[in-house]
């Protein structure tokens, strides 16, 4: 399994979701590919890179795509499965320039992407072999996995990725997957497509590339499969105890890392927490071991708000 200690070594870190559909959006604003690229091609990689830097983050989050079908990199893959023209994954691979403008200042990048990548794309649905979703009318929610496992779509989502982490190779230093919800019934250890086959396409590129699985808000934080390095670690409303560095399962041991957002939520809103609380509580989980990673708005020039800069910046590791 990759080594997470220059995770932990970090501390915490910068996360945000930059996205055609605000996150958690139930249904899918139209964007035409050229209106998405014209808004991928104006996002200031030096310039966010520039604020990282003043605020020492360790390293950083861009979220790839979520359920609107738009992408800020490339994927043949994903234009071949779905059929559509013009793409809409965008044409410059933002990911790949955020890396060229983050390394040079020592500052890590991540990628956030789900494994329900697309479902809210009727034109990507079929193409993708997605047939049932949670958020669909009267599907009885995350419950729909029990009875729609859709092994042609899972394999497809790997597909997917398996193609990005080639593409960047170790430019990507880990993965955080959302939407892996009814994990007992989707990601089965005996039957692949599984957890063990998601996290071999995504470090297809990068072997030593940490990977997590989120199945939603739940606290206490816990770990959700052997085939993960760290904690998904989500959270909204409440602010865990840390327990240590660790948190085991059936002998597994995976980092302990948060993820919660400064905003009013995900991406949106002014700061909810006065900087003591956000330095204090980072400060609490680095000092047991653990990784804290805030997310925070993003515009579409891709610079992040002077009021959350302010509060980054107040951020710092404690002395061991």
């Amino acid at each position: 399994m990759p080594d997470t200690q220059w995770f932990a070594d970090c501390g915490w870190g910068v996360f945000c979701h930059y996205l055609a559909n605000p996150p958690s959006t139930k249904t899918n604003t139209p964007l035409s590919a050229e209106a998405w690229n014209q808004q991928v091609d104006a996002f200031d990689v030096d310039g966010l890179a520039q604020q990282l830097e003043a605020v020492k983050a360790p390293y950083f989050f861009i979220t790839i795509g979520q359920g609107s079908g738009h992408f800020c990199a490339p994927s043949d893959t994903y234009d071949k499965l779905t059929g559509i023209t013009p793409s809409k994954c965008s044409q410059r691979d933002l990911v790949a320039d955020l890396h060229a403008a983050l390394a040079p200042r020592g500052i890590k990048l991540l990628v956030y992407s789900a494994a329900e990548i697309g479902w809210g794309d009727a034109e990507a649905r079929p193409g993708l072999k997605l047939t049932h979703h949670h958020s669909d009318p009267d599907s009885g929610g995350t419950k729909i996995w029990r009875r729609h496992r859709q092994v042609a779509f899972m394999k497809n989502i790997e597909a997917i990725h398996r193609e990005w982490s080639i593409r960047w190779g170790n430019k990507v230093a880990g993965w955080w997957i959302d939407g892996c919800y009814e994990e007992e019934y989707r990601f089965p250890d005996d039957k692949a497509p599984n957890f063990k086959t998601f996290a071999d396409s995504l470090r297809a590129g990068n072997r030593d590339a940490i990977v997590c699985f989120n199945t939603g808000v739940r606290t206490p934080i816990s770990c959700t499969t052997q085939y993960e390095d760290y904690t998904a670690g989500e959270i909204a409303d409440a602010l865990p105890e840390s327990p240590g560095a660790w948190i085991d399962k059936q002998g597994h041991k995976a980092r302990y890392h948060v993820l919660s957002y400064l905003g009013d939520y995900w991406c949106k809103g002014a700061p909810r927490f006065p900087t003591a609380l956000v330095t204090g509580y980072t400060e609490h989980v680095m000092s047991k071991g653990g990784v804290m990673t805030w997310d925070v708005p993003i515009a579409q020039n891709g610079l992040i708000p002077e009021a959350f800069i302010q509060q980054l910046a107040q951020i710092r590791k404690p002395p061991r």
